[in-house]
């Protein structure tokens, strides 16, 4: 498959912490936009493997260890207006949940080019601030009760 189109399959990584304080991102494009750490597989990536390198190109935090893997999918509708980085009459993108536990707050390198600033947030204002459904419903599904 041409590498200038992208897979429709991506990672969505949850990073909080044992005050379940999660970090919360927010996008370049478009402003007000805000996530956890997400990204597309590359070809021929495995899921593991991309949740790893999303979450050090994203926020700079080491990949060891390695996120966790949730065993939760979501599947969504790609935007009209993104189509076309991905396959011809491709509308859906398989998205795959894995968190990363960490110790206190610890300091966050953004990529420009994704993110313009991160915050840690209470998992009540995380969920509250999150843009996407999937990323909400995870969150809930994720964070153990006991922390919240």
């Amino acid at each position: 498959m041409s590498s200038s189109l992208k897979r429709p399959e991506s990672v969505l990584v949850l990073v909080y912490n044992q005050d379940a304080e999660v970090l919360v991102l927010e996008r370049c494009q478009p402003r007000g936009f805000f996530q956890s750490v997400t990204g597309s597989l590359e070809w021929g990536e495995s899921a593991p493997a991309a949740a790893a390198r999303e979450l050090e190109e994203e926020t700079g935090l080491s990949p060891v260890p390695a996120p966790r893997d949730c065993h939760l999918d979501a599947y969504f509708e790609i935007h009209p207006a993104w189509r076309d980085r991905f396959p011809p009459g491709t509308q859906q993108n398989h998205e795959r949940v894995f968190c990363r536990a960490v110790q206190g707050r610890p300091a966050i390198r953004l990529n420009p080019e994704e993110h313009v600033s991160w915050q840690w947030m209470p998992f009540d204002r995380a969920l509250a601030k999150v843009s996407s459904h999937s990323n909400r419903q995870a969150l809930c599904q994720v964070i153990p009760l006991r922390m919240r």
